[in-house]
């Protein structure tokens, strides 16, 4: 591994933010878990606040998404409270407080960036993410955490987790050489998908439609998509869609289910339509 030296003189630039605020949060929440603070803060538990710490970072995503700026600066200091949060309370355990939070991360990321702060030379991106893995993998084996694929949140989203693994493993050499490869492999899965499905077999079926969708991420992957934005936008446009076939069918006193199958199909796809010239419009 490249000599990495000690942490540099890290002063924020002159013009620019400098963070000064984030410990006026910190000592928001320390007032809040004081003994006469906020009695809701104080029965909080790290495992309680797991579902705030998702739901907020779901909300980030979704404010980046809608292209909203005072969103998108709220949903970050929510978040950031998560952080704060948990900081201080591992602090009241005695294991480590923000602080330690913010100067790990800077020993990493001065680490890892030895083009930047040492004598390593990267062309481009690529170079930076080739090298980038190395060193992650050298810190984990010097932490006795071996295996390229070890460090992939088990918690994560299916869909992320299959994305995350397959960069993983593909960092390392274990990859198809272009989209060629899991292109043909997923009519292969789909093949054994349909074979399992024809004999009734439900738990290979299982296996085989995880295959399948396993595959279609590494396509993804390899054509330089993101998987979890497109079913994301799928999920949106089914949603415009099916509320548009919704609407039509109560403005006659109707619901969904009232309609016939070729109903649904025509206003299916008069929705389809009205989002087509909405978009074209745009």
């Amino acid at each position: 591994m490249a000599d990495i030296p000690s942490i540099p003189d890290l002063t924020p630039l002159p013009g620019k933010q400098t963070g000064a605020e984030v410990s006026k949060l910190v000592g928001l929440m320390q007032r809040l878990l004081a003994p006469d603070g906020c009695p809701w803060d104080r029965e909080q538990t790290l495992e309680t606040l797991v579902p705030y710490l998702v739901e907020e970072t779901y909300e980030v995503v979704d404010a980046l998404a809608a292209g909203d700026v005072d969103d998108h600066r709220e949903e970050l200091g929510d978040l950031l409270l998560q952080i704060v949060f948990q900081s201080e309370l591992r602090f009241s355990e005695g294991k480590f407080g923000i602080d330690d939070v913010a100067r790990g991360i800077v020993a990493k990321l001065v680490r890892r960036h030895p083009h930047v702060f040492g004598d390593v030379v990267a062309k481009d991106a690529d170079a930076v993410l080739s090298n980038w893995a190395k060193l992650k993998a050298a810190e984990k084996a010097e932490k006795g955490k071996h295996g390229a694929l070890h460090g992939i949140p088990a918690s994560a989203p299916a869909l992320l987790r299959a994305t995350r693994a397959g960069e993983k493993a593909g960092a390392v050499g274990f990859d198809w050489p272009d989209a060629d490869g899991p292109r043909a492999k997923i009519d292969e899965e789909l093949a054994e998908f349909d074979e399992a499905r024809q004999a009734g077999d439900r738990e290979a079926m299982q296996r085989e439609l995880g295959d399948l969708l396993f595959t279609i991420t590494n396509l993804s992957r390899k054509l330089g998509l993101d998987a979890e934005q497109a079913l994301r936008d799928t999920i949106n446009r089914f949603s415009s869609r099916f509320r548009h076939v919704e609407l039509a069918l109560a403005a006659e006193g109707r619901a969904v289910s009232d309609a016939s199958a070729d109903e649904q199909e025509r206003l299916w796809q008069a929705a389809k339509r009205a989002e087509e010239a909405e978009e074209e419009v745009k």
